[in-house]
C-alpha cells in the first residue's frame, strides 16, 4: 500500500494525509503516483482534459502512458492536486528498460475497473460501477431522475451524481438526503468539481457520503461519512 503523505489545501491551509493512487499498468505491475514532497499543491478552478493527466513510466516494463492528475477534496470545498515527481526514480524505468516490481498486497476486492468520463452520461456509469464494486447489488439509472434527482439506484440504496463542472450545491446534497430518509435506503453522492463549502458542512452534519471522481471515473472519499459507508458495505451486498 502506497504512504500517505501531507498535502495542504491551498485555500484554507488545513492539512491532509493523502495516500496517492496506485493504477495497473498493461504489464500488470502496479504504478503508484510519486507526489513530490514539499511541493505546492494547486486547487483546481477549471477541468481541461490536457490539464488532467500526466505521463509516466512504469518502473517494470519502461511504458509510458497517460495517468490521471491525483486529486482531493478538502472540508473547505476545494479540490486539491498535489504535485507530481516526474524525476522520481520510481517512475523511471532501471537501467535495460525494466526494474523489480514488488508485488501488490492482496485486497477484499478485485481490482477496481473505472469507467473513463467524457460526458455526463459516463460519470453516472462511472459511479455505478463503483457502488457495484463495493458490493450493492441492482444498481440501475434511476427512471424518475427528473422528479426526485436520484441518478442511480439499487438493493437499499440511491446515489447522486453531478457531472457539472461547478461545486455541487447545499441544495443538491440535502435532496440525496431527503431521499435516503423517504426510501429508508442509503446514499452516496459523486461530484467531478467537488463541493460547495456550505454543501460540504451540511453532509457532515447529515453524515451524507461524498465523493470526487476524476475523469478515469475513480471515486475518492472526501468525509468521513463517504469513509465509513466504505468500509460498511464489502462483500455485504453481493
Amino acid at each position: 500500500m502506497a504512504e500517505s503523505v501531507p498535502v495542504r489545501c491551498p485555500a484554507c491551509r488545513r492539512e491532509h494525509a493523502f495516500t496517492p493512487p496506485t493504477f495497473p499498468c498493461p504489464c500488470g505491475a502496479p504504478l503508484t503516483l510519486p507526489l513530490l514532497r514539499g511541493g505546492m499543491p494547486t486547487r483546481v478552478l477549471q477541468r481541461t482534459w490536457r490539464n488532467s493527466w500526466i505521463t509516466l513510466r512504469c518502473p517494470a516494463c519502461g511504458r509510458s502512458d497517460d495517468w490521471p492528475q491525483p486529486e482531493l477534496g478538502c472540508a473547505c470545498g476545494a479540490v486539491i492536486r498535489p504535485p507530481v515527481d516526474v524525476t522520481a526514480p520510481e517512475s523511471l524505468p532501471a537501467p535495460g528498460g525494466r526494474a523489480t516490481a514488488t508485488a501488490p498486497r492482496p485486497v477484499r476486492r478485485p481490482p477496481f475497473r473505472p469507467v473513463t468520463i467524457r460526458t455526463g452520461r459516463d460519470a453516472v456509469a462511472a459511479a455505478a460501477q463503483y457502488l457495484k464494486w463495493l458490493g450493492f447489488r441492482e444498481v440501475t439509472v434511476a427512471a424518475d431522475r427528473a422528479a426526485t434527482g436520484v441518478d442511480l439506484r439499487g438493493e437499499g440504496l440511491v446515489a447522486q451524481v453531478d457531472p457539472s463542472t461547478r461545486a455541487t450545491p447545499l441544495r443538491e446534497v440535502e435532496t440525496l438526503w431527503l431521499n435516503c430518509l423517504n426510501e429508508d435506503a442509503a446514499g452516496a453522492f459523486f461530484s467531478l468539481a467537488g463541493y460547495a463549502h456550505d454543501a460540504r458542512l451540511r453532509a457532515d452534519q447529515l453524515l451524507v457520503p461524498l465523493f470526487v471522481m476524476d475523469l478515469t471515473g475513480t471515486p475518492q472519499p472526501v468525509n468521513d461519512a463517504a469513509d465509513q459507508f466504505i468500509r460498511s458495505t464489502p462483500g455485504r451486498r453481493r
